[in-house]
């Protein structure tokens, strides 16, 4: 953007805005069809009006005029002059989807998709060519000799003469437009302004002719023309304010109430001498609403028709004017991490209330600084408690600017729904609760393409084709739940279906085919459900675009232990699936457990943690010489010595002398064991990879009150790096025990 510091301030509001205006499109589009509501397609067509004169405003021409070719559609549906279909929503939506691109390429100062452009500008000037409600009525009811421009000059002058002769006496507005000459330029036309204050009151219009000049020296993009209206009827400032909103600041614009005395002028049709005559004189005429106009070259057309028609609703092509050296490649993907965060008031005032505080309780501690008096330690004490009362409030006040409803992750699925479920030809009914459920933002932007892949999963393989539905006893139209909700200080994200469920036995078939499950292993329903998040699993039978390749579950799971969650999967054959998904609110602060082992202190995340246990002998069992086993009930799960782990020294030799903490991981269970353990407490976490290599097992470290570093463990990387370990020494043992065959032998 070629921008001074000040406008690119200024830019940045509005880019945010623009995304807001697109997601109000987005949604409206979603829920647009032949019954929709009037204020549905003027709340789709508002947001397309904002974006267009703000794009205009700032000088992105190219945005300006896509958008002005979307917004002329949208006019045409809402004024009744074309139907809403399925195929002009869809053009819509596509139009959404390019205008988000060229916000982002705008914003980046990146070449914008002239190609994608183009075409979405073909497609809707092809709807817009086609014939409209009212010309497909007139088409059926006028034998063709009617057709032409004598025809529109009858209709106009029709419409005319069937209005009253004297609309009354009533409230109302005098008012004086003068754009500047560039209005055109800025793709803000006046009749389109005009028809929305037709649509407030009864509107006369008389277009004043005194600045046009010889027909030589008339620019054909510029606007030469001010007018006179006179807009009868109770009528807001504000809504006035509403309609001329982006218009050009230099433009002259005077808005004069008159009252009951002033009575309203009867409405006549002009001869057709006045309408052709080039008079100098102000031309009076009733407002129609606007029509499209063709996009071959017409002759030069009186004040009057010129008010009558809207422009031509193709526009050619821009020039790209961000340098070609800093051109990125046309389908470089936008970060959907958006750069800042919006901050309710209230918040901030609270913020401000407790700094406020503890500047009062610093002042209060200072009077210690020299020294401290016998008779002065009980106020010491409860300066102290104040002080931490206070710094425990402002982190939590911290963390809530932090937290952002997951509405802002959920908005993205009813396109996503709409337009999956259209690929595969199936009804899907999709239904969000919680969305005002608040978690971190950093949270909530990595869980947002999980959160993709289940829905795609549930979509392809979950719900099942109408057809199938109907055979089986259910409605046509499958059910998808997108829920979360806050338990136990978690997080809790559920995606159902009520499709056809999980097949197990296809499953565990196509997992001992792939080698991913012993033939002759056993196992439990949980296990078997299980399979799908193993990598390269699909159940799919072709590969499609949308699935059938093996990976994105897999992904899932990673993503989501990476947040420090957990993910897990019921199902019901025939009656559908449940994906839970348990997350921490930040990703900042971590609920954990603090154990000894030998002479350090680590932590655990109590969300991990199922339970702990004191070790008895006959508890115990060792395979294979070396992995030790403890019998949890009916279940067998292998020890971590997090002493030998990690080189510490000090620790717990002997298993039955120390306590065994069950944790549990993708499905897994191990018990790690500590020596003693110690307080439950909120811990900051802090990354370690910033100064030190990455180390499988450690999620990070925290400073304690006393001043020491205790590390963080990752229980899904300390499980996988047990598994890892065993295997490499069970080969060795392997390779050891053939290596003494080959000597015996």
């Amino acid at each position: 953007m070629n921008l001074d510091p000040e406008m690119m301030e200024i830019a940045k509001v509005f880019f945010e805005e623009c995304k807001e205006g697109l997601d109000v499109m987005e949604s409206g589009l979603l829920n647009l069809d032949a019954s929709a509501d009037r204020e549905t397609i003027n709340t789709i067509f508002r947001a397309a009006h904002s974006i267009k004169g703000g794009a205009a405003t700032f000088g992105f021409a190219e945005v300006a005029n896509f958008t002005h070719g979307v917004e002329t559609l949208l006019d045409e549906m809402r004024n009744g002059k074309r139907a809403i279909t399925p195929e002009g929503t869809q053009v819509l939506l596509q139009g959404c989807d390019c205008l988000r691109e060229m916000m982002a390429a705008t914003e980046e100062g990146r070449a914008l998709d002239q190609a994608r452009i183009e075409a979405l500008n073909r497609e809707i000037g092809e709807i817009l060519a086609a014939p409209g409600v009212h010309a497909a009525a007139a088409a059926a009811s006028e034998p063709p000799s009617t057709a032409g421009p004598a025809a529109d000059e009858r209709a106009a002058a029709g419409a005319q003469a069937a209005a009253p002769a004297s609309a009354g006496v009533g409230a109302g507005w005098r008012i004086r437009f003068e754009p500047v000459p560039a209005l055109l330029k800025l793709r803000n036309e006046p009749t389109r302004m005009f028809a929305e204050l037709a649509r407030l009151g009864e509107l006369t219009v008389r277009a004043d002719l005194g600045a046009v000049p010889a027909l030589a020296d008339i620019d054909p993009e510029s606007c030469y023309l001010a007018w006179d209206l006179e807009l009868r009827g109770e009528v807001s400032k504000s809504a006035l304010d509403e309609i001329f909103d982006w218009v050009d600041p230099a433009c002259r614009l005077t808005f004069m109430p008159f009252g009951p005395q002033d009575a309203a002028p009867a409405v006549a049709a002009p001869p057709p001498a006045a309408i052709a005559a080039p008079a100098a004189a102000p031309v009076a005429a009733a407002t129609p609403a606007p029509r499209p106009v063709p996009a071959a070259p017409a002759p030069v057309a009186a004040p009057a028709q010129i008010a009558a028609r809207a422009p031509v609703v193709t526009p050619a092509p821009v020039a790209v004017s961000a340098p070609a050296a800093a051109a990125a490649p046309a389908a470089a993907k936008a970060s959907a991490e958006a750069g800042s965060i919006r901050v309710a008031t209230e918040k901030v005032d609270h913020m401000i209330n407790l700094v406020g505080e503890l500047v009062i309780t610093q002042s209060m501690l200072n009077r210690f600084a020299d020294g401290v008096e016998p008779e002065d330690l009980e106020r010491l004490r409860q300066g102290l408690a104040q002080l931490a009362r206070n710094t425990r409030d402002l982190q939590e006040s911290v963390m809530q600017v932090r937290m952002m409803p997951i509405s802002f992750a959920f908005n993205r699925f009813p396109r996503l729904v709409h337009d999956l479920s259209r690929k595969l030809g199936k009804k899907v009914d999709l239904r969000l609760t919680g969305e005002g459920t608040e978690l971190d933002k950093t949270v909530l932007e990595k869980i947002s393409d999980p959160l993709v892949h289940l829905v795609r999963n549930s979509l392809d393989h979950g719900i099942e084709t109408p057809e199938r539905r109907l055979a089986v006893g259910k409605p046509e139209s499958g059910l998808l739940e997108l829920a979360a909700f806050h338990e136990g200080g978690n997080i809790i994200i559920e995606v159902r279906d009520d499709g056809g469920g999980l097949n197990k036995a296809k499953i565990l078939a196509k997992a001992r085919d792939r080698g991913l499950v012993d033939p002759n292993q056993e196992l439990g329903e949980d296990q078997i459900h299980n399979l799908i998040f193993m990598p390269g699993f699909s159940t799919a039978d072709q590969i499609s675009d949308v699935s059938g390749r093996g990976v994105g579950m897999d992904v899932v799971r990673r993503n989501i232990n990476d947040l420090g969650g957990q993910v897990q999967i019921t199902s019901r054959e025939g009656h559908g699936s449940v994906i839970r998904i348990r997350l921490p609110l930040t990703l900042a602060i971590l609920d954990g457990q603090l154990v000894r082992v030998g002479s350090e202190t680590y932590v655990i995340s109590l969300l991990a943690i199922v339970e702990t246990i004191q070790v008895r002998k006959d508890q115990l069992s060792t395979i294979a010489g070396r992995t030790e086993l403890f019998r949890l009930r009916e279940e067998y799960i292998p020890v971590i010595k997090l002493h030998e782990m990690f080189d510490v020294s000090g620790g717990r030799q002997a298993t039955e002398d120390g306590l065994l903490v069950v944790v549990e991981a993708d499905g897994k269970r191990v018990g790690l064991l500590v020596n003693d353990l110690l307080a439950q407490q909120q811990v900051v976490v802090k990354s370690l990879e910033k100064n030190f290599r990455q180390v499988r097992g450690l999620a990070g470290a925290t400073i304690l009150g006393d001043g020491t570093v205790a590390l963080i463990i990752d229980v899904p990387g300390l499980i996988d790096r047990n598994s890892a370990d065993e295997l490499r020494a069970g080969a060795a043992r392997a390779a050891r025990s053939e290596r003494r065959a080959v000597r015996a032998a």
